[in-house]
């Protein structure tokens, strides 16, 4: 495979072309030789589920760091990144993780669904008046506002911090693209981190003195070293709305381009359109893992400290899964994806994001029927590893 193809101006603009390329050749081939550290691509629905379930392949941990990147330790932004549950597997990630996942519960999930509905009115509300003066940026006034403000309540995030987050969390997420670890890049994740520590050490301190129901008193409670639990705060906070804000963006774009199933979404399963949205155009395009030992995937080997790219867009895009994958059908009959992972580190928020895509869909066209793009999208190069819209401008016409 040649992943320059994948990284080039086209292939950002348009990955499922691609992936409609490598379908023809199986389900993983060996990535070409001047991929840095890349050794293998998997993209069929049955391999790439398998690699994600497979203890052989972990995640890019410190040794993995260690191997490839020395003197990683020097940057804020990559400690934060390792010392999360985010990148690390075994006992060091279940313990966090069945934590954390105590705010994530079904019960507590569904809870929230009348608190949710509240808040999208609010924030509908306040695209009117800010429409009365022309068209609306739609993924900064409401994409983040609300998967964030919901993120917030869990966590106990004050939410008039919110403004505050947005440019740091871009700023890290910025070093997690393949080819995003440049210097310009590094430089703002290790300010972003350094002040997102400082930050979320502050709240730790306030909630052991006088504790509350939030996910901050869970863990301050917990005995996780203070360096861990501050780097799992950052990162359950950031990865726990930005899928969301990217499913809300791509996802808006989808129904406007197709007014008749726009027409019809009230009168459907609302789910059934935001499975298929994931599905479609997955906020999560591409995840990474590593062999630290010899091994092979369909074939293919896998040398030991390399690394694989799991190619979750593709997957979604799969032929021998999906019946005409490049359709856009929320009422298809073989529905399901990996849009949100599989295995050990399947998505912790996967309810909580759908249940957003649920709430905020139906009443955003019920408030403004006659929503419409402001400005085209274009075709600008996107990124390729969390894959949605900067910036989406809209006309907020109807009552």
């Amino acid at each position: 495979m040649d992943l320059g193809m994948l990284l080039s101006e086209q292939g950002r603009v348009d990955p499922p072309a691609h992936y409609a390329s490598l379908h023809r050749e199986g389900v993983a081939q060996a990535v070409d030789e001047n991929a840095q550290g890349f050794a293998v691509a998997v993209y069929g629905f049955e391999a790439v589920g398998q690699v994600l379930k497979d203890s052989r392949f972990r995640q890019l941990d410190a040794a993995y760091l260690d191997l490839h990147t020395p003197q990683w330790r020097r940057h804020p932004a990559l400690r934060v990144l390792r010392d999360s549950m985010f990148f690390t597997d075994g006992p060091a990630h279940d313990g966090v993780r069945q934590i954390i996942g105590r705010a994530f519960t079904a019960r507590r999930v569904a809870a929230l669904e009348h608190a949710m509905t509240d808040l999208t009115h609010r924030l509908l509300d306040r695209l009117a008046q800010l429409a009365a003066d022309g068209p609306v940026e739609f993924m900064g006034e409401f994409a983040y506002l609300l998967p964030s403000s919901v993120m917030a309540e869990l966590l106990g995030v004050p939410q008039d911090d919110l403004a505050w987050f947005r440019p740091r969390v871009l700023a890290i997420g910025a070093i997690l693209e393949l080819d995003g670890a440049n210097w310009r890049n590094m430089v703002r994740a290790d300010a972003a981190a350094r002040e997102l520590s400082a930050y979320f050490a502050d709240l730790v301190a306030l909630r052991r003195a006088e504790p509350r129901d939030d996910l901050i008193s869970l863990l301050a409670a917990t005995d996780l070293g203070d360096d861990a639990l501050v780097a799992n705060l950052i990162t359950t906070f950031n990865a726990g709305f930005v899928t969301t804000t990217h499913l809300l963006g791509n996802g808006l774009t989808m129904l406007l381009e197709r007014p008749q199933l726009r027409a019809e979404l009230a009168a459907h399963n609302v789910g059934s359109y935001v499975d298929e949205m994931l599905r479609f155009e997955p906020p999560v395009q591409i995840l990474v893992r590593y062999a630290p030992e010899d091994a092979e995937i369909e074939g293919v080997p896998c040398p030991a400290g390399q690394a694989v790219l799991v190619m979750i867009g593709a997957a979604n895009r799969d032929p021998a899964r999906f019946t005409d994958p490049d359709a856009f059908d929320p009422a298809r009959p073989d529905p399901g994806s990996l849009s949100f992972g599989f295995g050990p580190h399947y998505c912790l928020g996967a309810a909580l994001s759908r249940l957003e895509g649920q709430v905020a869909f139906p009443a955003l066209f019920e408030r403004f029927p006659e929503l419409a793009l402001a400005q085209q999208p274009g075709n600008a190069p996107k990124p390729l590893i969390l894959r949605g819209h900067d910036t989406l401008t809209v006309a907020c016409h109807g009552v």
